[in-house]
């Protein structure tokens, strides 16, 4: 069972680009990946999930300014976030579901902050 470490996360102006990474403890082959996010007083939201065989799903609020791709060899997760605005501001958390059995891990999240 992975453990998971994000990193990347920081204070950006609006319109600006930052790269989160997921470093997993195990091979993440097995795994659909994704980040999700939380900002203060709202539920956690799904931002962007890849599946083990390169399928991509994002929320809609981040389509076409997020971008998020799988180095398996690396077990490592990104996400490319571009045009970032005052609204993407949240805790972003990286999460790891296992295709075949139940098991569901997180990682302790990146704090990302858009304001000029």
């Amino acid at each position: 069972q992975v453990q998971l470490v994000e990193s990347g996360g920081g204070l950006v102006q609006p319109g600006g680009s930052l790269r989160l990474s997921c470093a997993a403890s195990g091979s993440i082959r097995p795994y659909t990946m994704g980040w999700y996010r939380q900002a203060p007083g709202k539920q956690r939201e799904m931002v962007a999930r890849i599946t083990n065989g390169g399928r991509t799903d994002y929320a809609d609020s981040v389509k076409g300014r997020f971008a998020i791709s799988r180095d398996d060899a690396k077990n490592t997760v990104y996400l490319q976030t571009n045009s970032l605005k005052p609204e993407d501001t949240a805790v972003y958390y990286c999460n790891a579901q296992h295709t075949l059995l139940s098991i569901t891990r997180w990682g302790q999240g990146t704090q990302v902050t858009v304001s000029s």
